[in-house]
């Protein structure tokens, strides 16, 4: 099944850690979270929560980004702006130079930030009609793709947590089928009172700080993000430099349940097992697992579960959603930048809060920043419905 790699040339990213690629990466190696007490107040909101909020209002974004007020531009569509231009940008990209081009993009809230801010007004308000179109998942994709000249490829994709790294794929398999020279994949998802009421309904949002894989956890922590990285085949990469490769990719669904992970962790196993398959790489290549980590009690146990079963010795692992809150349709495109960080600086990133192992297993992640020879890192993505992925990275 091994596939020639997908080289990476470009990436950018915002987080609640960063407005760009350098500041997210010195606040991983400075161990400086992004968790607070989430700023807006909003009534549809019932509680306080602790929240990976980007302090960058909305206003804020479109000066920045030049963007005309009269058009209707969620904060899903903002953040992924900003992102994807990074990459392109970072990545030297012509999009005019006769080469495929696609652009991919994840997300769940989609417009939904905007609808549920203005739903109550959108009879009376003209000014605030105009973002009742921009509710449907797709519309995101689309503005990004004009604002960036790209007219080849443009698809969304929203399987839940697994979303971004589920563009990842689909953009190395296009480009491996020879549908595409190059693409720009990643996702983006804001912060709504939909998904922390979501989340907050099903009894697993903490009411502190998230801890990943410590016994005692509670929950997650929600965040807003947005990331791309630009994949390029042999043809397209030319002399340029190269960040990383994507060598490996894979993803299953155990069908187990709407929102819990499998008790045997068989969707991770599953996706982890393709991933080796195609990078043409036994378990014991993988010198760091970025984990899916989202410290609540059945994904950490599942994941845990799944992570003891494909690996004999379970290499250096963590989670670095304790630093930006699960960024839901995001998250598998922020911890592929993590990745790529890691191998470039040579560093398995802390896994945050931890105190105290889990009952059910001899398994600790790395609490400490940690300098190893990082060869291949291993990323997962565990979604609601079942939707697992994992991405093997590897160093120029």
């Amino acid at each position: 099944m091994n596939k020639p790699p997908i080289a990476i040339t470009g990436m950018g990213i915002i987080s609640a850690i960063g407005n760009n690629l350098a500041e997210n990466e010195n606040a991983l190696l400075q161990n400086q979270h992004g968790i607070r007490k989430y700023s807006v107040s909003d009534p549809l909101i019932h509680q306080e929560k602790w929240v990976g909020e980007i302090l960058k209002s909305n206003d804020e974004f479109y000066s920045e980004l030049n963007l005309n007020p009269e058009e209707a531009f969620t904060r899903s569509t903002l953040l992924g702006l900003v992102a994807a231009k990074e990459a392109v940008l970072s990545a030297g990209l012509n999009v005019d130079d006769g080469l495929r081009t696609g652009f991919i993009s994840a997300t769940t809230v989609g417009g939904m930030d905007a609808t549920e801010k203005y739903y109550f007004d959108f009879m009376e308000s003209e000014a605030h009609r105009k973002f009742i179109p921009t509710q449907n998942c797709g519309v995101h994709a689309e503005q990004i793709a004009q604002e960036l000249g790209i007219k080849d490829y443009v698809t969304t994709i929203s399987t839940a947590c697994s979303s971004a790294a589920n563009a990842i794929m689909l953009g190395a398999r296009m480009i491996n089928a020879g549908i595409l020279d190059r693409a720009v994949v990643g996702g983006t998802d804001s912060l709504s009172a939909f998904t922390i009421n979501g989340f907050s309904s099903l009894m697993i949002y903490s009411d502190e700080h998230c801890q990943p894989f410590d016994d005692n956890r509670k929950g997650l922590n929600l965040g807003e993000a947005a990331a791309y990285i630009v994949l390029e085949s042999e043809k397209s990469v030319g002399n340029k430099k190269v960040l990383g490769f994507l060598a490996g990719y894979g993803n299953a669904n155990d069908a187990f349940h709407q929102t819990a992970s499998s008790d045997d962790g068989e969707g991770a196993y599953l996706a982890m097992k393709t991933a080796l398959e195609i990078a043409d790489l036994k378990p014991e290549a993988i010198d760091y697992v970025n984990a899916h980590g989202t410290a609540t009690p059945n994904n950490d146990f599942s994941e845990g579960k799944s992570l003891s079963r494909i690996f004999e010795r379970i290499p250096d692992f963590s989670s670095t959603k304790a630093f930006t809150g699960h960024t839901l349709a995001a998250a598998g495109a922020v911890e592929a930048v993590f990745s790529l960080l890691a191998l470039k600086n040579q560093k398995v990133f802390a896994n945050l809060n931890w105190k105290t192992p889990m009952k059910e297993f001899d398994l600790k992640p790395q609490t400490e920043i940690k300098s190893k020879e990082i060869h291949t890192v291993l990323s997962n993505s565990l979604g609601f419905g079942g939707n697992c992925s994992s991405l093997i990275f590897q160093k120029v």
